[in-house]
């Protein structure tokens, strides 16, 4: 049995804490770590509860930060390095605040009797990577884990991508951007969803549920809705800002789900939202490249990259409602095959073999 630890920043739309779960349930024992509280209501096991800085200035600098990203244009991942000599402090004064607290957890919980170290996104407790680079030395391996903004906005840790063992994503797109990066299918359990309660919807119900309007092209999709509304009698959710149990319950009432199309620097595909609605049997409407879409196996969502194409899948979709229940009955089935927790963690297992870690 293996001893398997997590960290992450956040518990993100719950794919972490998924990691964690897939662990147990396959018989090995994990425990993961938050930094910080997912605000939207998804499940914990450790958190440190951390703030995260909301003052205007630390707003500031993260969107400055997405916009100097979008203007640079490139697709590689680059070395996180900070601008100045405030961010200098700033980071080292995080650290020192937070020392106590993470020293106090890794003797309560006895963090240093675990075999693997996986920092989700990247990420140790301290940004220079210290608590990991101690665990390097004890013999720990390390597996660094990336899920989407943390290559593309933050960057690499340099510190730890150094001693990193296995660097895996669940992001297709982050395979052009940093070379040694293996792909896994995120792990999901569809025993937590609610019934499909769509059958006796007399009208098409359409649901959109961002997390963050910019990356996932909300309004563009807004547009499109509104031009469908003017030629066909449809029903739009919008769900922002709510609990878990709300979202999943309101998506177990539609018809469609439309995940992203034309969003910003959320990159390409679908995210755990694309997987919930799968996974429950709903045609799921996303935007992929035609090399992403060619390259996923059994590609099972439908394809939408700008305003007109939505449009058209939209209709045809709204229109047939045979159409909607094969794909809907394909998309299920797919979800369990390629991200059932048994695959997926049957091909973690090949990857720490192939990279001596078992």
């Amino acid at each position: 049995m293996l001893k398997i630890l997590h960290i992450a920043p956040q518990n993100y739309a719950g794919v972490p804490y998924d990691f964690y779960q897939m662990h147990n349930k396959c018989g090995d024992y994990s425990r993961i770590i938050t930094l910080h509280k997912n605000p939207l209501d998804f499940p914990e096991d450790i958190c440190l509860n951390l703030p995260i800085p909301q003052f205007s200035l630390a707003k500031k600098w993260r969107t400055k930060k997405m916009s100097d990203i979008e203007k640079d244009g490139t697709t590689n991942a680059k070395y996180f390095q900070p601008k100045n000599i405030l961010e200098i402090l700033y980071f080292r004064c995080i650290d020192f605040s937070r020392k106590d607290k993470i020293e106090e957890v890794i003797e309560k919980y006895e963090l240093d009797k675990f075999d693997i170290i996986h920092f989700d996104s990247g990420l140790d407790f301290y940004r220079n990577a210290s608590q990991a680079l101690k665990w390097k030395k004890l013999g720990k391996k390390i597996v660094c884990c990336y899920y989407g903004s943390d290559l593309r906005i933050r960057g690499i840790i340099k510190e730890l991508d150094d001693i990193s063992d296995l660097n895996i994503t669940s992001e297709y797109d982050h395979l052009a951007m940093k070379s040694d990066l293996e792909y896994l299918f995120y792990p999901y359990d569809s025993s937590e969803l609610p019934e499909l309660n769509n059958q006796e919807n007399e009208i098409v119900t359409i649901v959109h549920s961002p997390t963050n309007r910019k990356y996932k092209g909300t309004e563009l999709i807004v547009n499109v809705i509104e031009k469908i509304k003017k030629e066909r009698k449809i029903n739009f959710i919008l769900l922002e800002n709510e609990k878990r149990s709300k979202v999943l319950e309101e998506k177990s009432k539609c018809n469609i789900c439309i995940d992203q199309v034309g969003g910003r620097m959320g990159g390409t595909g679908y995210g755990k939202a694309g997987i919930e609605t799968l996974a429950m049997g709903i045609p799921t409407v996303t935007n992929m490249t035609k090399e992403y879409s060619d390259w996923l196996p059994e590609n099972p969502f439908v394809v939408a990259n700008n305003e007109s194409e939505l449009y058209d899948k939209l209709i045809e979709l709204i229109d047939n409602k045979e159409l909607r229940i094969q794909i809907g009955k394909s998309g299920k089935a797919w979800t369990e095959k390629y991200h059932g927790f048994e695959n997926v963690n049957k091909n973690l297992k090949e990857l720490y073999k192939n990279n001596n870690i078992i």
